[in-house]
């Protein structure tokens, strides 16, 4: 029986299709596993694993998807509406104790703002267009302060 996320993808077929987006092509079990697998790493060396929160604030599409799967691998995802006001964002925020808040790269807003007043580090999706669906990168925003990296171990 599975016991995390990252044993659940791994019951599929590597070739399988796992994320579908119009003019994109799919993004295979197998490369989503890899995503999974790097993500976990990212957030590791970033100081953030087991039992730590991470707010994700993207707009639906097939990165918010795989965003909230592969993060979840690796700690807690908490997805947050991209239409909060800056006062909802505060209180999210302090409520959850949010480690990392991921946003889109380029963008900037209320997120960013009540991000920066907590102290919560910023980190940064990109993407690219001739890669499959739902790939992306996290990268931290500049400036973010490191913290003292973990172990990639999987989120249970």
């Amino acid at each position: 029986m599975a016991e995390t996320i990252r044993d659940l993808l791994a019951s599929h077929a590597a070739d399988a299709p796992a994320i579908l987006a119009p003019d994109r092509p799919p993004l295979s079990f197998g490369a989503l596993r890899e995503l999974a697998d790097a993500t976990v790493a990212t957030l590791a060396g970033l100081g953030i694993g087991r039992n730590d929160r991470v707010g994700i604030v993207l707009p639906n599409g097939p990165e918010m998807a795989t965003a909230f799967i592969t993060i979840a691998c690796g700690a807690t995802t908490a997805p947050l509406n991209p239409a909060y006001r800056a006062d909802e964002l505060d209180f999210y925020l302090t409520d959850l104790r949010a480690k990392a808040l991921v946003v889109q790269a380029g963008t900037d807003g209320p997120a960013v703002e009540a991000a920066r007043r907590h102290g919560t580090a910023i980190l940064r999706l990109h993407t690219s267009p001739d890669r499959p669906a739902g790939w992306f990168e996290l990268r931290p925003e500049d400036g973010a302060a490191a913290a003292e990296p973990r172990p990639a171990e999987p989120a249970q």
